[in-house]
Order: C-alpha cells, then structure tokens, then sequence
C-alpha cells in the first residue's frame, strides 16, 4: 500500500508521495496514480526527498504523463500546505530542479493555507514563432519566452475565449508546446489585459494539457505583461481555478508569489503490480 495526500491550488491538483516509496517507478507511478477515472487522480506527483544529497527538503514533480518537469508553483505550494499542517512549519525552503523556492504560510484557514511563494528572477525574452498554416492567415505568433525555472511560451490575445490566430486556445497551445523548437517542450499561456494590475488567462501545461491554474504560470504570465505591455509591479491574476498575487518589484529583484493551497485528502492505494512498474530510470 502506497500512503498518499492529495491538495490542490486553484484547481491545479497534486498527489504528495515520500521519495522513498517511488523505487525508481515515479514515471509508471505518475501515470497510474494521475489517471482521473482508473487512479486517484491528478496534475502530477510531488515526491518528497528527506534524504538528498544537498540536506534541503527536495521536490521531484512528475506530470501525468509520467514526464519530469523542473518544478510547479502550485504543487510547490501545496506541499508547503502539507507541511504546515503534519510538521507545523510556517516557513521552509523546498529544493526542485528549478531552484529553491522560499515559501511562507500568510493565514490558515481549516483545510486551506494561504502562502507566498519566493519564484526565483524571471528571464524575458520576445520571441516570434514561424507558422505557414495558421487559419487567421498570419504567418508568425508573437509571444515571449520566459523562465520561471521553467519554461513558458506567453501569447497576448484580447478575444474573450482566449482564442489566437483563429484557434481554440487549447489546439493552439497543444501546437506550441510540442513544437520542436522546444526540443524539451514548453508551457504555453494566453494572456489577457484587464486593468494595469489584472490579467486573466488561460494555461496549456507542458506534460498534462489544459489545468485550471499554474503558478509558474502566473509568474510567466505576470512577467511578460510587466515587461511588454506595461503593467503594474504589483498585480492579479485570474485563471479558471481563481486569483493568485504577483508582485516582482524590479526586474533584478526575485518574484513573489501568493495563493491558496487546500489540502483535500489523505490515503491508501494498492501498489501496482510488478508487470506495470517501469524501472527505466
């Protein structure tokens, strides 16, 4: 039996394992475990290292589709729920492959804890990708590159279902983020300006598809609306799953995160059989 918590951050939902329990399955796990009708369900998996080499609590995030990502904002934050609530820790500093990432409860609230997130110095970058088959007829999509301790490809539209180039955004953003001018892939973000401190958007994360959030994906969002389209150092913003704050006070100053993570529940599933354990890494 495999003992598991299962939290969530403005939707964007994470299983949280002990590193100890993976025995080098963490792609066979993520996939079975993340399945929405045959597993628990899920965005991804975060393992907790307590023993890595660098001394730090570190964090291995796998996607449902089993790949490895850097790390996740959210899922991030949902740990640090975790241990606010089993080890009573108001702050800690996780380890990922992104970067370390300074987090801080704000408030508590039963099962939800408001936490701000150190998100590391955004790298911004405007970039336009070639396409000959766009139905608008257009012939590139203008965006921005920006890492986060993960990558991000950031679109600007002002349609009201987040469409660009005369695609869903969801069919666009599956095209970008396995384009191969991202040998590694790339989340990509449709952004909205609301007001100089309100954006909206929408998300196509790299590994499980469309979710109903992302915190990197905020900070990506953020960043690039602070750097090409003016808005304000301090600001919101709105995806399916709710609001998150970013405030990035200059641009060589670390970017600061705050949200919601909500833990929902904690259990017991079977362990896989041998014949479905993948021990390829």
């Amino acid at each position: 039996m495999i003992p598991f918590t299962k939290a969530h951050a403005n939707g964007n939902d994470f299983l949280i394992l002990d590193e100890s329990l993976a025995n080098r399955r963490h792609p066979a796990l993520a996939q079975r475990l993340c399945a929405r009708t045959t597993g628990i369900g899920a965005d991804g998996i975060e393992f907790i290292d307590r023993r890595h080499r660098s001394g730090e609590l570190f964090l291995r995030l796998f996607n449902a589709d089993g790949s490895e990502a850097e790390l996740s904002g959210n899922g991030t934050r949902c740990v640090a729920a975790f241990l606010a609530h089993t080890e009573h820790r108001t702050e800690t500093i996780l380890g990922t492959h992104g970067g370390p990432r300074h987090c801080r409860v704000l408030s508590n609230s039963g099962s939800t804890w408001q936490i701000e997130t150190g998100m590391g110095i955004p790298r911004v970058m405007q970039r336009s990708l070639a396409f000959t088959d766009l139905p608008d007829g257009a012939t590139e999509i203008d965006g921005a590159m920006i890492n986060v301790g993960n990558p991000h490809f950031v679109v600007f539209t002002d349609t009201e279902d987040f469409s660009a180039h005369g695609l869903p955004w969801q069919q666009l953003g599956a095209r970008i983020a396995t384009d191969p001018r991202f040998p590694h892939g790339t989340n990509v973000e449709f952004v909205q300006m609301l007001a100089p401190d309100r954006i909206a958007f929408r998300v196509f994360e790299r590994g499980c598809g469309p979710t109903t959030s992302s915190g990197t994906g905020t900070c990506a969002s953020a960043a690039a609306a602070i750097v090409f389209r003016g808005a304000g150092r301090s600001l919101t913003a709105l995806a399916e799953g709710g609001a998150q704050q970013v405030v990035w006070r200059t641009a060589g100053a670390e970017m600061q995160l705050t949200g919601p993570a909500e833990l929902l529940c904690q259990g017991h599933i079977f362990d896989p059989p041998a014949a479905a354990q993948d021990v390829s890494l």
